[in-house]
């Protein structure tokens, strides 16, 4: 789970980033709040492929989904882009869950046989 929510939240810092970009065009937007709440936001995406795994990263993860949704409100692309990483988050969080039972009872299995998992 841990790789596939990784690899959502670093392409959303890459959105984060480009929808940054967008948002300097906006005139009744400074470029120093635009560059801290987009700095602040790709941080956090950052910081949070480390802390998936803990409690609370999940949601944190979700929080993160509904601010990048949210943001359409500046850049309207956001509406958008951060419905399709929602759903990608979502894919993430069920298939990589689904991914983390198997390999778990693969391990077992093997296990139970005697062999280990790395040699097949």
């Amino acid at each position: 789970m841990r790789t596939l929510c990784a690899s959502t939240l670093i392409g959303e810092v890459f959105v984060i980033g480009f929808a940054g970009l967008v948002a300097m065009k906006d005139p009744d937007l400074s470029t120093s709040t635009v560059w801290t709440v987009s700095g602040i936001a790709m941080l956090l995406c950052v910081l949070l492929c480390g802390a998936i795994t803990r409690p609370g990263g999940i949601q944190l993860g979700w929080a993160l989904q509904i601010a990048l949704i949210a943001s359409g409100t500046v850049v309207p692309t956001m509406y958008f882009m951060g419905a399709m990483f929602a759903a990608l988050w979502w894919a993430s969080v069920h298939y990589g869950r689904k991914i983390d039972e198997a390999k778990a009872r693969f391990a077992a299995q093997a296990q139970s046989a005697g062999t280990s998992p790395d040699a097949a």
